[in-house]
């Protein structure tokens, strides 16, 4: 292990800087999150001063997407132990920009590059009672600092690919010992607990405790449901599709089957929600519509007069327009991967999504079940919405089967706090390895 701290250290952690600041030079994304880094430690110094409470736990996400996970969890804990010291660390620009004013983290921060000083100074600021990675984003120097400081250390809703580059041979040892570095792997699946088994014996914790998305999206249900998206004017005796985080690829294949849909299905309400409202993407959707269905912003809803369609252009309110939905197409699917196929599912309603969904095993298992469907062209799409639009009993037995899937799976967040909170003291306690 020396040896390959050695070579981390000295070698690959500097190439990966290196790489990281001439990236900064053309992709405005990790440019951001340079700028974002240079006065992290004198912020961190200003706010730690304000943290009262008697334990501290650090969630540490990559991105957005993975502190989807850690939410849920968030929020029970603080309901729980409403002086429990919450602080998120992000790697990604866009989780911390789109996260950086939640209001039950007492810090957001990005998290340092994994040089081991600036860890080190990191976690001597922070002092956290525990830490957890969530999902994935295991970052060396700080977990050794951790270990060393005899900091718990947790990856929730963990997962491993049976293929994993992890895995090569040269890179096995240094990441089984990386992992006997932790507490408690606790992973989405058992199917997750063997692969790590591919590493040999792991001297930490290492069991299945499910994925916390799932506790994650039924909140967000629940909230979403005290919120109508849509006035009762709009979608009263409609029947809805809502075509979500689309992109181009998406729309070649689904514009021409909603225009096909259109012609049958009476009293079609279409809204769609790219993924990236851009003026450029916008005017590309009014393109394909022109002079064949009629579309209204969302935001003149105001004057809304019938319209065929409805285009949402800004962000954030996709899964309160899910509630009034009758079927559901997720993008994501013709491009680089299917994206969040439990926010409709939860609903109790058929969600559609193209072949490239291999990337969310959540969107394999619901098309395997019956309440998701993987469409490959225009006309097999026209035929399965105009089939789930046609047949009621169909599209009521479909949706039946996508809330249960997510009902089923709920459970996450209570298995994981069972591991963690006894490491939350009424009293500032000293951290020890488990």
């Amino acid at each position: 292990m020396i040896v390959w701290k050695i070579l981390y250290n000295s070698i690959i952690l500097p190439l990966l800087w290196i790489a990281f600041q001439l990236l900064g030079l053309f992709n405005s994304k990790v440019r951001r999150g340079i700028l974002g880094r240079r006065t992290l430690f004198a912020d961190l110094e200003r706010d730690a001063q304000r943290l009262q409470g008697t334990s501290r736990i650090w969630f540490h996400s990559s991105s957005m997407g993975e502190f989807e996970q850690a939410k849920p969890i968030i929020a029970v804990l603080k309901k729980k132990y409403p002086r429990l010291d919450i602080i998120v660390t992000f790697f990604s620009p866009s989780g911390y920009e789109h996260s950086k004013s939640y209001k039950l983290a007492a810090i957001v921060s990005y998290i340092p590059f994994d040089f081991a000083g600036d860890m080190k100074h990191f976690i001597s600021i922070l002092r956290p009672t525990a830490a957890v990675m969530v999902r994935y984003d295991v970052w060396p120097n700080a977990i050794w600092e951790l270990e060393k400081a005899g900091i718990p250390i947790f990856i929730a809703s963990a997962t491993m690919k049976k293929d994993s580059l992890r895995k090569l041979p040269l890179l096995r040892g240094f990441h089984r010992r990386l992992y006997s570095g932790l507490s408690h792997i606790l992973t989405v699946s058992e199917a997750d607990v063997n692969s790590f088994a591919d590493f040999g014996h792991l001297d930490c914790v290492v069991e299945a405790a499910g994925d916390t998305r799932f506790d994650q999206v039924m909140m967000r249900r629940d909230d979403a449901l005290k919120r109508p998206a849509l006035p009762r004017l709009v979608i009263e005796r409609k029947r809805v599709l809502v075509i979500g985080q689309n992109w181009d690829a998406d729309d070649d294949v689904v514009i021409p089957a909603l225009l096909r849909l259109s012609e049958s299905i009476h009293q079609l309400l279409t809204v769609i929600v790219p993924h990236e409202p851009t003026e450029e993407n916008l005017a590309s959707v009014e393109h394909r519509l022109e002079g064949k269905l009629t579309c209204l912003r969302m935001s003149e809803l105001a004057g809304y007069a019938g319209e065929q369609v409805i285009l949402v252009d800004s962000v954030g309110g996709l899964v309160a327009l899910y509630q009034h939905a009758d079927v559901v197409y997720v993008g994501g699917g013709f491009r680089q991967g299917v994206h969040n196929i439990l926010e409709p599912a939860v609903f109790g309603l058929p969600v559609l999504y193209g072949p490239k969904h291999t990337n969310s095993q959540e969107a394999v298992a619901l098309a395997a079940a019956g309440g998701g469907f993987v469409v490959h062209t225009s006309a097999d799409t026209f035929e399965l919405l105009h089939l789930l639009f046609s047949d009621e009993d169909k599209r009521l037995a479909a949706g039946t089967i996508a809330r249960s899937f997510v009902v089923d799976h709920c459970g996450a967040t209570n298995r994981f706090l069972a591991y963690i909170e006894p490491l939350i003291s009424p009293v500032k306690p000293q951290s020890k390895k488990l």
